[in-house]
């Protein structure tokens, strides 16, 4: 068995589904559009330059998310899916998903994205294993607004990658082959760590490392072509 790990947004998504969320939430008046919005543009401008500071933006995310009731979230994500992102995904990234699915491989979505957000989503690609960042939740399944541990950002993605392997009784370095897509620099430590990183639909600076140290680039959106 092999392992195949993907990041979401940009990679197996033509969007950043975070993003995409603040969008829809002010699209529907569920925040106020204008100031959230610009304070939405500015996280996604850090996060693509590589200076965003995850723990901060969290807390901005899932500060507007535990304002509204569990049952309504879920009734506006289920909108959210239907109006956004199943529009989106483009058959050759469930193909792709699929290839490792049917080969047996131990397949999990690693992202940066909150696990509210992002559950469904994997769900759709048929992915069982999510490591995301993780909500605080109340008793009653409400989010509070704070962040459980450490965010799945850069390295961190690492660190929240081999404690999953270590409940599955498996170790990073145990597989004969490991992949890992990804579009972003802020993914260059875990890409190190696999045999097989896979720049998919890079960024300019993930294109020149990934260049520089001879990995395959695979234009996912483009034509489905590794390079």
């Amino acid at each position: 068995m092999n392992l195949a790990l993907f990041d979401l947004d940009h990679t197996l998504l033509p969007l950043d589904s975070d993003h995409e969320w603040g969008e829809f939430m002010a699209r529907i008046g569920a925040v106020d559009a204008d100031s959230f919005r610009k304070a939405n543009d500015e996280w996604f401008a850090h996060y693509q330059n590589g200076t965003l500071d995850p723990v901060a933006y969290l807390e901005f995310a899932l500060g507007n998310l535990s304002r509204i009731p569990r049952q309504q979230l879920d009734e506006m994500h289920q909108q959210f899916m239907e109006e956004v992102v199943k529009p989106a995904i483009l058959p050759q990234a469930v193909a792709l998903v699929k290839k490792h699915l049917d080969a047996g491989d131990l397949v999990a979505i690693v992202t940066a994205t909150n696990h509210f957000v992002t559950k469904p989503i994997a769900s759709h690609f048929g992915v069982e294993h999510l490591i995301a960042a993780l909500p605080e939740l109340d008793a009653l399944g409400n989010l509070t607004g704070k962040l459980r541990g450490t965010p799945t950002f850069g390295p961190g993605k690492i660190v929240h990658t081999e404690a999953w392997l270590d409940q599955l009784g498996h170790t990073l370095d145990k597989f004969e082959r490991s992949y890992f897509y990804s579009d972003s620099q802020n993914d260059i430590p875990l890409l190190e760590r696999v045999t097989d990183p896979i720049a998919t639909n890079p960024n300019d600076k993930l294109l020149a490392h990934a260049q520089s140290r001879g990995w395959p680039v695979l234009n996912l959106f483009a034509d489905g072509h590794v390079q």
